[in-house]
């Protein structure tokens, strides 16, 4: 929007031309995504508290969680509006990559809100059917096939995608692409909202993982960087490190008010809607195989609850009792009835994430 409002009047303003450059207008976005999640925190969670919009804790969840009973949730919206309104005035609207990675939001946005809305406001225990959540998920997926399908800049690689380590390799899932980009999408989004679980860990997980795609997009979308590392050059795609950048500063600035003890829970509004948007950009930059590196702790999140339901189903059927591999799943709170304290698990947790984010940057070289 500000975009296509101010770069034509470059010729009679000079420094308008700073506009053109994506690093100028991708800084812009995260520095400005930041303070506006500042300034419309402390709003948000006012409205929230006087509308009583308050976090309900499980039983079953571990007793420490039982004194953030009452704490404002549905905070994910900071993220989404922040994000949304920086793209919309920085980002080329035009732009297909840009267009997908709204609908990805804004979509699983507005199922993450019903889910929220419901449980917490209508007071329904579980929310959102899970079916209809799957529905949504799948039905994203399939949308974001069918456009990447009829999108001019993927017309010789529509269904490959690259692959970590190996060089000039590729992987061409042909008919089956569809079906992979539905399982990226939903496993993201679904993983993503389990490892919302403690104060800031999915928000510094997130923004650490939107960082490494804000240069991989980057990197796309040049001619020259994406050659000299020998990674999918993707004309148009660099315009997608407006977004990353956006939600990346943003997540930094939800983060401040989410930090222990938490003002605010992000709720599935933020979880589903941040998760779908991981994966889409994994898809759109053909980094679905790198992205299990990039978010290898949202994947754990995922593999410990498999795991834990796997087991207690063979042992109830091999033993007539089922068994627990993990104290709880997801596998954060295993670490808490060690007796970890909730902020050495998250910091921990996000440690290995940027352990994670940097092995996968350094598979552009080892190859």
């Amino acid at each position: 929007m500000l975009y296509e409002l101010l770069l034509p009047l470059k010729a009679y303003y000079s420094p308008l031309n700073l506009f053109q450059y994506i690093t100028f207008r991708s800084a812009s976005a995260a520095i400005l995504a930041l303070f506006i999640s500042f300034l419309i925190g402390p709003w948000i969670i006012h409205k929230l508290r006087f509308h009583q919009i308050g976090e309900e804790i499980r039983s079953s969840g571990p007793e420490s969680h039982l004194v953030k009973k009452g704490t404002p949730t549905m905070g994910g919206r900071i993220i989404v509006g922040s994000v949304i309104l920086r793209t919309l005035l920085f980002a080329d609207l035009s732009n297909t990559f840009i267009q997908i990675i709204l609908l990805s939001l804004v979509w699983m946005g507005a199922i993450g809100f019903l889910d929220d809305y419901l449980k917490v406001v209508k007071k329904f225990e579980k929310g959102l059917i899970g079916k209809y959540k799957l529905i949504g998920q799948i039905s994203l997926g399939m949308v974001i096939s069918y456009w990447i399908y009829n999108t001019p800049e993927y017309a010789n690689i529509v269904s490959s995608t690259s692959i970590p380590f190996l060089k000039n390799y590729t992987i061409d899932f042909g008919l089956f692409y569809p079906l992979i980009i539905i399982l990226v999408i939903t496993g993201t989004s679904n993983a993503v909202n389990l490892t919302d679980g403690l104060d800031g860990l999915a928000a510094g997980l997130l923004a650490i993982s939107f960082a490494v795609f804000s240069a991989i997009a980057y990197i796309s979308g040049r001619v020259d960087f994406s050659e000299y590392l020998n990674i999918m050059y993707l004309p148009g795609a660099g315009e997608l490190t407006v977004f990353t950048a956006a939600i990346t500063g943003a997540c930094i600035g939800y983060l401040w008010f989410n930090t222990s003890p938490a003002e605010v829970f992000m709720g599935d509004i933020g979880s589903l809607s941040t998760g779908a948007a991981l994966g889409a950009l994994a898809v759109l930059l053909k980094k679905e195989l790198l992205l299990a590196i990039i978010g290898g702790v949202f994947v754990s999140e995922a593999l410990s609850v498999m795991i834990q339901v796997t087991y207690f189903r063979w042992t109830k059927y091999k033993f007539g009792e089922g068994k627990r591999f993990f104290k709880m799943a997801p596998i954060h709170h295993h670490f808490e009835l060690k007796g970890w304290p909730e902020s050495r698990i998250v910091v921990r947790f996000w440690i290995i994430g940027i352990l994670f984010a940097l092995f996968s940057l350094t598979t552009f070289k080892i190859r």
